[in-house]
């Protein structure tokens, strides 16, 4: 009988296609890491109120896309990339020159006309990425019921070729694995993707006293050829603040 340890073992179609773009992405992109936590213990709270009011259940990730698609308004560059002439869905960033960042010619950096955020699924044939085009347009409840879709979608392998294209940045959430923190690969089409791990309660210091809270490990993966760790660390930040003041999300 042959051993099983040696048998090959066979990729499906869209695993090969997303390990290469991943190879391509890791080798093309010099990345830096920032990670900071948020206290979602009002949120947390929150969500059952809320599917009560809006008649649908509001996932974490509902929040946290919402989130992360608000900040970019305030934080543009987040889903910016160098121009090559191939994407007519970015727009010239104002104020740059003939040469990017990096000095390097023609390395224009171009921010991109829409917000679409794309969410990692994890599907039959592989993790999928679903995206929800212009989310900072929506509400907290549409995102939630636009996410429940594609999510059922890409469980039954029924997703179309247009819900999987034109994301400017990406979310990736490993919480409901028991992960409590984790680095995510920047997707090819992107410059940014945050990774969220398990809501854990922990023992913080407030107002002198020590009381358990519910935590949550953010971490933003950038390349550094659009934006610097500060700028990063700034929309970190407003995500953050955001999560943690939750009403500013319904």
């Amino acid at each position: 009988m042959d051993n099983p340890a040696k048998s090959p073992v066979r990729r499906t179609r869209i695993q090969k296609l997303i390990g290469e773009r991943m190879l391509k992405s890791k080798q093309s992109k010099p990345c830096f890491y920032i990670e900071l936590k948020a206290d979602v213990t009002e949120l947390m709270g929150l969500r059952p109120k809320l599917k009560k009011q809006k008649g649908v259940k509001i996932t974490t990730n509902a929040f946290y896309i919402r989130s992360l698609a608000l900040a970019v308004k305030k934080y543009p560059l987040m889903v910016g990339r160098f121009d090559d002439g191939s994407s007519p869905s970015l727009s010239p960033s104002e104020g740059r020159g003939s040469e990017g960042r990096d000095g390097a010619p023609g390395g224009n950096i171009r921010i991109a006309d829409a917000i679409n955020v794309g969410f990692a699924v994890d599907a039959p044939q592989g993790l999928v990425v679903p995206v929800i085009k212009t989310a900072d347009r929506k509400t907290l409840a549409e995102i939630a019921r636009l996410e429940k879709l594609l999510t059922e979608k890409a469980h039954s392998n029924k997703l179309t070729l247009e819900e999987m294209e034109g994301e400017t940045i990406a979310l990736s959430n490993l919480g409901a694995y028991g992960i409590d923190s984790f680095f995510g690969i920047v997707p090819p089409p992107a410059s940014t993707i945050l990774a969220v791990g398990n809501v854990v309660k922990e023992v913080v210091p407030r107002d002198s006293e020590a009381v358990v809270r519910k935590m949550v490990s953010l971490t933003l993966a950038v390349d550094r050829r659009i934006v610097d760790e500060v700028y990063a660390a700034k929309f970190l930040t407003h995500i953050k603040e955001q999560l943690q003041n939750p009403q500013q999300l319904v």
